[in-house]
């Protein structure tokens, strides 16, 4: 299955050479030519091939970088480092540097700013190209969406090979543009709407968080069919091919927008956030019996995962996407102590802050190169590298300062290049082959047992059921049970343990590495103030910050292409520093 999506890939460069890369300013948001339609229409529309290779652009816009692959050039973003400038590595640097989970001592491109919590508008590169990755997404949609329609499809003579699947296609580029709206209210609230009835020279209008959300939330319900009159609808789940979206996605990406609606004050959706992950605990996709099967090399075979974003060694290379998650998370003296599938090939520039081994038994964050998958853990989610000679858990020096050497701050190696059965993959160690889980099972369940304890309905022996099943799983206990693996301890809590607390910190046991921390912090009130961890606000131990930084500054460059758009508050505009 994971080969299909990776052949769509071969039509994508081809259809992809076309496309003019331009800065995904939203006033120059004509990623496609403007003066060579005709060129598009008659070469890349041509072909079946042709649109598969556009809509496997919409999704692969997610991922890698650029038409060459490798970081081989030729990128997206023009004036952007393209091993940086990835949406996943980007969205790494924004939900989980600057939150209680990573440490990256870095201070190019603004990093050190994310993990000091100190950016604006001006100063944090990977905020400005996480804006311009969402919106380059979007405009890929909006292209697809503008050509893939009956009537083109006729006039093409392509009919008779797309018509039946053009409804389809377009509710999967309508649901990626639905995601990225979403990322875009969570991360920088008013901004604006752009869809494939707006044309490259219109000057956007920059929308209330309120209608973005709603304008998501529509698009939403109607491509699973939840809204009367629909016409574009995904598949039915599992219904189509594998790193394709079908209906369970919406409802995923549904109960995420629900479950953060109050916090973004529209209003109060607990009830239909808990409805819709509900709907996707219900579907096929069931949790994985190893929660470490997830984050292989060979997670195309994980049973959990609802929206894969596809990585291949061989043919969707990147260092933006999961070889990040591999690379900067281990160096090369790791490799003499486990597999990781990467060899001497790592970067070793991320370390767990504290509070994240904190977040574990002592018992289970220690590593043993006796058991290297961590068999006898009783938490099996506790992946940590402990073992390097001298290494301390503490992220700062003897002169506690902050350091990047590889022994100060412990690895954190839950992502492995390598097989279920630890081999090594055909692909070799150069680029990784671990599809990123974008969307996933195990989130849902944490989000129904929240959405429950915040008033949305169900039963708190309901919450409890699902908490205790993904505890379950994480102690590989009862169902989960499986030979030579420790299944003693159950992991199951009791009701009187079960608090909003112990969710927040499930979610970062279940979820760490996985791009909803910050989301998660600010949405429990724990991100701003009230909750310190290393170097937040610049301070070894931490100290609260501003609340305006909840929400990313819009970039200068937008504000300047488009003055009708206005500063999020708190932040200075140009001039007023």
């Amino acid at each position: 299955m994971k080969k299909y999506i990776k052949q769509i890939a071969g039509a994508l460069v081809a259809a992809a050479a076309l496309l003019t890369v331009a800065p995904a300013c939203t006033s120059d948001l004509d990623t496609m030519p403007l003066d060579n339609n005709q060129l598009v229409s008659s070469q890349v529309y041509s072909t079946a091939d042709g649109y598969m290779g556009v809509l496997a652009k919409c999704y692969s816009s997610l991922i890698l970088t650029g038409q060459q692959g490798g970081d081989g050039g030729n990128g997206d973003l023009l004036g952007a480092n393209e091993g940086y400038s990835g949406y996943m590595r980007l969205l790494f640097y924004l939900e989980e540097l600057d939150t209680d989970n990573f440490l990256m001592p870095s201070s190019s491109n603004g990093l050190r700013r994310c993990l000091n919590c100190d950016w604006d508008a001006s100063n944090a590169s990977v905020v400005k190209w996480t804006y311009q990755r969402l919106y380059m997404a979007i405009a890929y949609c909006n292209e697809f969406l503008r050509e893939c329609t009956p009537d083109k499809l006729q006039s093409r003579g392509l009919y008779d090979q797309l018509g039946s699947h053009c409804s389809q296609y377009r509710a999967e580029a309508r649901m990626i543009r639905a995601y990225a709206y979403a990322q875009l209210v969570d991360l920088f609230g008013n901004v604006p709407i752009i869809d494939e009835t707006v044309g490259p020279k219109d000057l956007p209008v920059q929308r209330t968080r309120k209608e973005v959300f709603d304008f998501t939330e529509k698009e939403l319900l109607a491509i699973c069919g939840d809204a009367a009159g629909s016409e574009d609808i995904l598949a039915e789940p599992k219904g189509t091919e594998y790193a394709h979206v079908d209906k369970v996605a919406a409802w995923f990406q549904l109960a995420r927008l629900y479950l953060n609606a109050e916090t973004w004050n529209c209003g109060n959706r607990y009830s239909d956030a808990l409805r819709y992950a509900k709907k996707v605990i219900d579907s096929p996709y069931k949790l994985d019996k190893d929660y470490r099967h997830i984050f292989l090399a060979d997670n195309d075979q994980c049973t959990e995962i609802i929206w894969p974003l596809v990585q291949d060694g061989l043919r969707a290379q990147s260092s933006a996407g999961t070889n990040f998650y591999v690379k900067a998370f281990v160096n090369g003296p790791m490799n003499e102590l486990y597999k990781t599938g990467v060899g001497s090939k790592g970067w070793g520039n991320v370390r767990a802050k504290t509070t994240l081994v904190d977040a574990f038994d002592p018992a289970d964050v220690a590593f043993d190169v006796n058991d290297t998958w961590g068999n006898n853990k009783a938490d099996k989610r506790a992946s940590f590298m402990t073992a390097l000679p001298n290494q301390v858990k503490e992220t700062w020096d003897d002169n506690l300062a902050m350091t990047s050497t590889y022994t100060r701050g412990y690895g954190y190696i839950k992502w492995r290049n390598v097989t279920r059965q630890d081999e090594i993959c055909a692909s070799g160690d150069t680029y990784v082959s671990i599809d990123f889980p974008l969307m996933r099972t195990g989130d849902a369940y944490l989000m129904a047992a929240e959405a429950i304890l915040r008033g949305g309905g169900g039963s708190a022996a309901e919450a409890l059921g699902y908490v205790n099943e993904i505890r379950e799983r994480a102690y590989m206990s009862g169902n989960y049970a499986t030979p030579g693996v420790r299944s003693d301890v159950s992991g199951k809590i009791s009701q009187s343990q079960l608090t909003l607390d112990f969710v927040l910190a499930e979610r970062q046991r279940e979820l760490a590495s996985e791009c909803v921390r910050r989301t998660d912090l600010v949405r429990f009130g724990k991100w701003a103030k009230g909750h310190n961890w290393d170097w937040k606000g610049g301070e070894r131990l931490g100290k609260d910050v501003a609340e305006y930084l909840q929400v990313f500054p819009i970039p200068e460059d937008e504000l300047a292409n488009n003055p009708t758009m206005k500063q999020n508050d708190g932040y200075p505009v140009t001039g007023d520093k």
